[in-house]
């Protein structure tokens, strides 16, 4: 995993529920943990990993990933071993 991903999932992990975390960001670590991910309608969008899919939607008008899609991510890596 490169540094920038391993800081993005840093990020997720630190409390509270950071508000800052960057749409890209959160893409960027989702795909080099192995995921897959498909545009589903209007701004959501589905990724597939560890034989689960997390549907989430894609922050507009900016590009901060809002706190409770945050704190999702985080359980859902957790509950799946993985960890910064």
């Amino acid at each position: 995993m490169k540094t920038k991903q391993r800081k993005t999932l840093a990020l997720i992990f630190s409390r509270p529920v950071p508000g800052s975390l960057k749409w890209p960001d959160l893409v960027a670590l989702l795909l080099e943990l192995g995921a897959t991910m498909t545009e589903r309608e209007g701004s959501r969008v589905a990724f597939f990993l560890f034989h689960q899919v997390q549907v989430m939607h894609r922050p507009h008008p900016g590009n901060d990933v809002d706190k409770g899609a945050v704190a999702a991510v985080r359980k859902w890596l957790e509950s799946n071993g993985v960890l910064p």
